[in-house]
């Protein structure tokens, strides 16, 4: 841990003064102020060297002026990436089959949800299903077993629902 002497009264009597510098580089206040907490943080890192410099809050400005201009860089690399390669093509919304497995899932119990979910859409064989959920094998066998039942009726009963139009 570093030497901390002198650093909590620095720190205070030095943030408005830094903020307030970073704030009118960035624009941003929420971003600015990200600057800033990580400027200190590497000052309180280093406060055994920083310390000693005549002005250390000249050296936090310099680091939080970099922090800033290295995130707005960076910022404006992923704007020119987005300009050259495109916009990513919208995901299509989810169908109608899509939603009435969810609303069904949403009504069996939450340890056959969990199982249901880990094994058919994470894909987790069942012996990793019983280690995640810290339940025996068999365990694991019965909720599927009970919870595709469950989900078959609950589906059956939504298509003959919509097939004689109540």
């Amino acid at each position: 841990m570093p030497e901390v002497d002198g650093f909590d009264e620095f720190y205070r009597g030095s943030r408005q003064r830094v903020l307030g510098f970073v704030y009118v580089l960035t624009g941003d206040l929420a971003e600015a102020q990200d600057v800033v907490q990580e400027a200190y943080v590497r000052a309180w890192q280093r406060w055994s060297t920083v310390g000693d410099y005549d002005d250390p809050e000249a050296w936090v400005r310099v680091v939080a002026s970099r922090l800033a201009v290295s995130r707005w860089r960076s910022l404006r690399s992923r704007a020119r990436a987005y300009l050259r390669h495109g916009a990513v093509e919208s995901v299509p919304p989810p169908g109608t089959e899509t939603v009435e497995v969810v609303a069904a899932l949403r009504r069996l119990p939450e340890e056959q949800r969990v199982a249901i979910a880990l094994y058919y859409l994470v894909g987790m064989p069942v012996a990793e299903v019983a280690r995640q959920t810290s339940a025996p094998v068999g365990t694991v066998k019965a909720r599927l077993f009970r919870g595709r039942a469950a989900l078959a009726g609950l589906l059956a009963v939504t298509d003959l629902e919509e097939a004689s139009g109540a």
